[in-house]
C-alpha cells in the first residue's frame, strides 16, 4: 500500500500530462502551416498558368491591349512578392498579400468579360482549354482558403480551450492566426457590362 501511494504523485503527474494539449497544439499549428503551404501552392499554379493565358489571348485581342497588361502586372506584383510563413503571424502582411491576390482577380475578371465580348476568343481551343485550366485554379485556390481556414480555426481553438489554454500561457505562448478574409467591397456584386 505504501508504494502504491509513494506512486500517486507520479501518477498523477502522468495523467495531468497526457491531457495538457501540448502535442495537439503543435499539431494543430503544424496543420495551419500545412494549410497555408496549399494556399501559397494554388495562387502559384495561377501565377504560372496566367502568362501561357496571356499569351494566347494576346494573338486574339491585340485590341484588349489595356486589359492583358493589366493582367499581366498585377500578376508581377504578386510574383514579387516574398511571402515567408511568418505572414500568417502578420495580420498587416497577410492583408497585403491578400489585397495584391485580389487585384489578379480583378484582372482576371476583366480578361473574361474581354472573352464574353468578342466571341471569335471562344472559338479558340487552346484558349478554352486555358480558360477551363484557370477556373479550376480559381476553385483550388478558394477550396485551399477555406481549408485553411478551417485548420486556422482548430488551431485558435486548441489554444484558448481549457486545459490546453493553460499548457500553452506556461509553455507554449502561441498566438492565434489569422483567416482568410474577405476583401473590401467583396459584398457587392460585380457588374458587367457590355
Amino acid at each position: 500500500m505504501k508504494r502504491l501511494i509513494a506512486k500517486m504523485p507520479i501518477i498523477l503527474l502522468l495523467t495531468l500530462l497526457s491531457g495538457c494539449g501540448y502535442n495537439t497544439m503543435q499539431a494543430n499549428e503544424e496543420a495551419v502551416v500545412a494549410a497555408w503551404g496549399n494556399v501559397e501552392s494554388s495562387y502559384q499554379r495561377r501565377a504560372d498558368l496566367i502568362p501561357n493565358l496571356v499569351e494566347v489571348v494576346k494573338g486574339y485581342a491585340k485590341h484588349e491591349a489595356d486589359t492583358l497588361t493589366a493582367v499581366t502586372e498585377a500578376r508581377a506584383r504578386v510574383g514579387s512578392m516574398q511571402v515567408s510563413k511568418d505572414v500568417l503571424n502578420n495580420p498587416a502582411s497577410l492583408n497585403k498579400f491578400q489585397q495584391a491576390q485580389g487585384e489578379l482577380s480583378g484582372a482576371l475578371s476583366r480578361l473574361m468579360v474581354v472573352v464574353e465580348k468578342y466571341p471569335d476568343l471562344k472559338a479558340n481551343q487552346n484558349f478554352m482549354d486555358l480558360q477551363k485550366q484557370l477556373e479550376g485554379t480559381e476553385n483550388r485556390i478558394n477550396v485551399a482558403r477555406e481549408r485553411y481556414n478551417q485548420t486556422v480555426q482548430v488551431f485558435n481553438t486548441s489554444i484558448r480551450t481549457f486545459p490546453n489554454s493553460l499548457t500553452n500561457s506556461m509553455i507554449l505562448h502561441l498566438q492565434r492566426k489569422e483567416p482568410f478574409k474577405a476583401e473590401e467591397g467583396a459584398k457587392v456584386a460585380p457588374k458587367v457590362k457590355f
